[in-house]
């Protein structure tokens, strides 16, 4: 897997050289009122309420009843609040981020919507216990943050791990892409749906964090993983440019 050597351009900062997750934490941690709108805080993601759609309808279609929601890098709570929706009723939800004042707002947010038991874990998911299943798990805007592939292979499969038989996994991300000129041809194309948003200002301006902080794979290449941990069903339900919605069932 050398697709991250063959696409350097334009990320220049080296993984080893990425922002620390406590870096990453702090941007968010100032930021939750933002946060806690859909349409203020994924102004930068193409079809963020399409995608949020797709993934909240795709959980209700392969996995229920659902009973136990994880919901990591969960922010200020938008995306089990719209799993909710569709389901129809509140559920058990294990909310995790790693900033507080994230957690707080989403818990805040849970209550107000009738939610009765709500879980907040301030770590890294994968410190959760084995013995965890969930019916769905939720990872929107989150797995980009992992780094090298020993770090998407642990994290993917624990997501296997806390997936409960006929669950399933579901994730929101940004992407790159396989071949060089489709993923400079996807980014031409990021960096005008930015300038629509806030002009030549907003394109430096995620571009910086982006390169600072993230480091995302091919959704294809995350198909694959999926697979390699042990999910037998997987699903492509949205690409757009640099943006996807996709996932997995485990089946036993």
């Amino acid at each position: 897997m050398h697709y991250l050597a063959a696409m350097a351009a334009p990320w220049t900062t080296p993984l080893h050289a990425k922002s620390s997750s406590s870096t990453i934490r702090d941007r968010f941690e100032s930021d939750v009122e933002r946060f806690s709108s859909l349409e203020s805080g994924q102004a930068a993601v193409i079809d963020a309420r399409l995608m949020m759609d797709l993934i909240s309808e795709a959980a209700v279609a392969a996995s229920s009843p659902i009973r136990r929601v994880l919901d990591i890098g969960c922010g200020a709570g938008n995306n089990t609040l719209r799993l909710q929706q569709v389901v129809g009723h509140p559920f058990e939800a294990t909310l995790n981020d790693l900033s507080p004042n994230m957690l707080a707002a989403a818990e805040t947010r849970l209550a107000a919507a009738g939610f009765e038991t709500v879980e907040t874990v301030c770590d890294d998911f994968r410190t959760l216990p084995a013995d965890r299943r969930f019916d769905v798990i939720l990872a929107a805007a989150v797995l980009h943050h992992l780094r090298d592939e020993s770090d998407w292979q642990q994290a993917f499969a624990k997501l296997y791990e806390l997936t409960a038989p006929g669950g399933s996994v579901w994730i929101t991300d940004l992407v790159r892409h396989e071949l060089a000129a489709i993923d400079d041809l996807m980014w031409d194309r990021y960096d005008d749906h930015l300038r629509s948003v806030g002009g030549e200002a907003t394109v430096r301006k995620v571009r910086e964090y982006v390169d600072a902080e993230d480091s995302p794979r091919p959704v294809t290449w995350q198909l694959d993983l999926l697979r390699s941990v042990g999910f037998a069903e997987v699903e492509l339900l949205h690409k757009s440019s640099c943006f996807a919605a996709f996932g997995a069932r485990r089946t036993e």
